[in-house]
């Protein structure tokens, strides 16, 4: 049963991840709009900028990540197979 429940909080797909990624971005741009109204000016929009950039870097990391899970995999039973 556990290993169903750890099944939920792993990223598997990439069509998984897009979701997770779109999830980080809709917060990520909330809490920017909420820096501009905080922060007016140059200040606000710098931190805008640093939300949208996390989530940029942080779904690079996440889609790297996949491919790289996805290529070791397919190493691993390359080499069974032979």
């Amino acid at each position: 049963m556990w290993k169903k429940v750890k099944r939920l909080f792993v990223i598997k797909t990439r069509f998984e991840a897009y979701l997770i990624i779109y999830a980080l971005a809709l917060g990520a741009m909330t809490r920017g709009a909420h820096y501009t109204t905080q922060y007016p000016g140059f200040g606000g929009y710098l931190l805008f900028a640093a939300t949208a950039g996390a989530v940029f870097l942080g779904g690079a990391k996440i889609l790297d990540a996949i491919r790289y899970e996805q290529e070791a995999a397919k190493a691993v039973e390359e080499s069974s197979d032979s």
